[in-house]
């Protein structure tokens, strides 16, 4: 059985450690744990692990954050990877930094990668985990400028600090226990 995890992120040095490539950045913390090595393929960054016989392959999309699903969709078919295994990690403006939000599904939220996704895979049948990178300091804030900007110290220390909580995360959602991964860490 395969899943695909996938890292949302923008792609361009000029992107790293923004709030929007918290996807991208959590990916690099699970191979670096796991032993596991990027290499570049036709749709994004791809490293393969193994977890209890299944295969994990870890996307990072070449694509922009918005169109997401164009990179996705056709990894998930390329696999012949399920959308209900397919598990997105992506940033959420609503929840405190390192607060994370496990769905089993759902809407976008008002979230442009995770549009782009459901656009492409068909239905919003699949799992994500969102990772809280903090509110606008004020409602007439750019918004793009606030998720395309950078960590405090602060904040990226309570991000790293949920790397390990959001590999298990993924790994009961793999193992058929998303509830309890929700009842475990969410909030």
């Amino acid at each position: 059985m395969k899943y695909l995890i996938v890292g949302l992120g923008n792609i361009g040095a000029e992107y790293a450690g923004t709030r929007h490539n918290i996807g991208f950045k959590v990916l690099d913390a699970l191979a670096e744990a796991s032993n596991a090595v990027f290499t570049t393929a036709r749709y994004g960054d791809v490293a393969e692990l193994k977890h209890k016989g299944r295969t994990l392959i870890l996307l990072k999309p070449s694509t922009y954050m918005n169109l997401s699903g164009d990179s996705i969709a056709p990894t998930a078919g390329f696999f012949k990877i399920p959308a209900d295994h397919v598990i997105v990690l992506c940033d959420d403006i609503t929840q405190n930094p390192g607060k994370l939000r496990i769905r089993p599904s759902g809407s976008a939220g008002g979230h442009n990668g995770l549009k782009s996704i459901i656009a492409r895979l068909g239905g919003e049948n699949f799992p994500r985990i969102r990772i809280g990178v903090g509110a606008k300091p004020h409602p007439d804030y750019d918004l793009a400028a606030w998720v395309l900007g950078k960590f405090p110290a602060e904040d990226a220390k309570a991000l790293s600090g949920r790397y390990p909580d959001l590999e298990a995360a993924a790994k009961l959602i793999m193992d058929g226990k998303l509830s309890l991964a929700q009842s475990k860490y969410n909030g």
